[in-house]
Formats: C-alpha cells, structure tokens, sequence
C-alpha cells in the first residue's frame, strides 16, 4: 500500500474537524477545474477557427506555389516544368498568369486582378464548393467564361440571371504614347458562370479567367507570372518543397502556402498562445487555493504529525503526505475540468450549442487536438506542483 496516498485521500474524503478545510478543498477543486475546462475549450475555439481559415483557403490557395524573383514572368522555354510536375508526391499543377485590370459591368466599373489560370485549377481548389451563384466553368466547347469574387461582383451590381458579359480592360504592354485610351488598353468581354465567396481578401479582388484568354491579350507567348501546385500528401510539403528549389535553382521564390500567408497563420498561432498564456496565470492564481487548503490542513493535523513521528514516521514520508493531498486536489480537480471541457467541444463539434452569428459557419467551429491535452496536462501538473510543495517545504520544516 502507498502510505502517503492512502493518508492523503483519507485527509481529502473523510470529514475534517473544521468544516472550512472541506470548503477550501472543494473550492481548490473548482478552480483548478474551471481553469483546465477554460484552456481545453479555449484553445479547441482556436484550432476551430484555425482549421476553418485554413480550410477557406484551400479554396484557393495552391500547397506550393513559384515565382520570379528577378522580374515579373517565368519563361517557360528554359524552365523545367516537366521534371518538377513528375515529382512523386506533385499531384497538379496549373500555370498562372495575373493581371490588374479594369472591369465594366453596364455603368459600373472597377478594378479587379485577372487570374488566368488552365483547367486543372478548378480541381486543385475545389472552388465549387465557394460558389454561391453559378457554376465552375472557365471554358466550354472553346467560349471562355470568368468566376467573379464577391466582392468585385458587389461593386460591379453583377447578377448572372442578366447574363451581359463584362468588359475588361487590359493594359498593353510596351511604353505609353498616347493618352487615347484605345491605344492605352485592350478591350475584351467575357461571360461570368459563377460567383465564389471565399474571403474578402480574395473576393474583392480576384476574378478567375482561362490562362488563354489573358494569354492572348497580353501577348505572353511563352511567359507565365506563376506556377501553383498541389501535392498528394501534406506531411510531404516540405520535402517537396525542397527538392523544386534545388531543382529549378536560384531565381525562383518556391513557397508553401503557410509561407505565402505567413502572417496569417503566424497571428492565428499567436493569439492561441498568448491567450493560453493569460489562462495560465489565472490558473496560477486559482492554484493559490491549494496552497490554502494544505496550510490549514497541516494546522489542523499537528496532532496527527506528533502521533505520526512518535510512531516512527520520518520527516520526508509526512512531507509527502501533504505533498500527495494538494497533488490529488490538483489531478481531480484538472481532471474533472478537461472532462466536461471537452464533452461541451464535443457537443459543440457534434450538435452545435453556441451559433456563431453573422458568420460564414452557423455554429463556432471547435477542434479537439491531443497535443492540447497534453499541453494542458502539463501545465496543470506544474502549477500544482510548486503550489503544493512549497507550503508543505515551509510548514512542515516549522511544525518538525
């Protein structure tokens, strides 16, 4: 039998002398709990949120995407875009040509940035599940047709069910030599088939076009601004990465999508842990209840110390003790609190409690990770440590 254990739990459950130990104890208990239940349910709103912003731009966002770095296009005839698109884990890949453009939509006008971009695009990025209005095409039976942002379509008043094609206004390359605005742009009109709605930072500023229709008006034979790529498997993005970069050579940006927006991804991250960290030191304070509870517990059994020192018990077995009673206080009441933290995710995740109002998603989306138990567990464990050992040190070392 665990002596300490066993004396401990008797002094946590069995009824104290002073009923005020017991409120202490339990309110020890309650706080810990609340704290580990805060942090669990917390940081799964978080990974939620996270998960949800991530998810929107998979949307349209590629895993890897290359660039120039000296200059604005890629010249196709002396790039390896064969031996990079082969590469085991490369899964598609689209050629990207963009533009800003103006846009004119009967009285309305606007700008807007063209992506021109080939077939495969629309199945890299699954936008047809951010379409609000229309359908996916880009091109049919060789008519080319454009996927419009939201946002651009709201300032444009753009309706599909009008079905008038959008003038766009498209700078010709070369110098200026005339302030005629024929000789400045080149018009062309394309139908819109569909509206997606992603993210304002895509919505109002994106429309989605074939690479040949903004190709041929630009006069890019063998020129491209872009290359974006999926992969078959994330936990392969990295290696991947690398091998692009060591294949195609200095010159080229290679990114992954958590770089291309790593200001995003970094806020997301930084918020998760900076609020980890203030629940942290509430739970630090809340601990502060354990540190009371063994004060005046040990006050209280200073005669069952004396009988167990008379009985032979040594110093460091009545240390540990006490040390076991706040310990147990701690893991029950930790315990307890990611418990019912995480049936409210669960119930959250599952059948939705709290809606999320004016939202793109009704309920607020929650995410359960294992690494934030872990995290959490250890926190707790800490916390309750040193709340623990450092009265029973002091107390102790006076009352022995």
């Amino acid at each position: 039998m665990n002596l300490p254990f066993h004396v401990a739990r008797r002094y946590l459950f069995a009824k104290k002398s002073k009923n005020i130990i017991n409120l202490i104890s339990w309110i020890s208990m309650i706080s810990i709990g609340v704290g580990s239940l805060a942090l669990i349910v917390v940081l799964s709103v978080f990974n939620g949120l996270q998960s949800l912003v991530e998810s929107m731009y998979e949307n349209f966002e590629p895993d890897i995407k290359i660039t120039s770095i000296e200059g604005k296009t890629i010249l196709l005839n002396n790039f390896p875009l064969k031996e990079i698109t082969t590469l085991d884990g490369v899964e598609q890949y689209t050629r990207v040509i963009e533009e800003v453009v103006g846009i004119k939509n009967n009285e309305n006008q606007g700008i807007a940035t063209l992506k021109g971009v080939d077939e495969s695009f629309l199945r890299m990025t699954n936008i047809d599940t951010a379409l609000i209005d229309g359908s996916a095409v880009i091109e049919d039976k060789g008519i080319n047709y454009a996927l419009v942002g939201y946002g651009v379509a709201s300032k444009l008043g753009l309706y599909l069910e009008s079905e008038n094609p959008l003038t766009v206004y498209i700078p010709k390359r070369g110098s200026i030599k005339s302030l005629n605005i024929n000789s400045t742009f080149q018009f062309k009109q394309i139908t819109p088939s569909g509206i997606f709605f992603i993210n304002p930072e895509f919505d109002e500023k994106y429309i989605i076009v074939p690479i040949r229709f903004i190709q041929d008006a630009l006069k890019y034979d063998d020129q491209i601004t872009a290359i974006e790529l999926t992969i078959s498997n994330k936990d392969d993005l990295l290696p991947i990465q690398s091998k692009i970069s060591s294949l195609i050579g200095k010159g080229y940006k290679v990114e992954n999508r958590y770089e291309t927006n790593a200001l995003l991804y970094k806020t997301n991250q930084a918020e998760k842990w900076i609020t980890f960290m203030i629940l942290s030191f509430i739970l630090i304070i809340a601990a502060f209840n354990i540190l009371s509870s063994l004060t005046i517990l040990i006050i209280d059994k200073t005669e069952d110390i004396k009988v167990l020192r008379s009985l032979g018990a040594s110093k460091s077995l009545i240390k540990r003790i006490f040390f076991t009673e706040g310990i147990l206080i701690n893991l029950i009441g930790a315990g307890g609190g990611l418990l019912i933290g995480t049936i409210i995710c669960l119930l959250q995740q599952h059948v939705g409690i709290l809606k999320l109002g004016g939202g793109i998603v009704e309920y607020y989306p929650v995410e359960i990770r294992p690494f934030d138990f872990i995290i959490i567990s250890i926190t707790v464990i800490i916390i309750g440590g040193l709340s623990s050992y450092f009265p029973v040190k002091l107390l102790t070392r006076k009352l022995l």
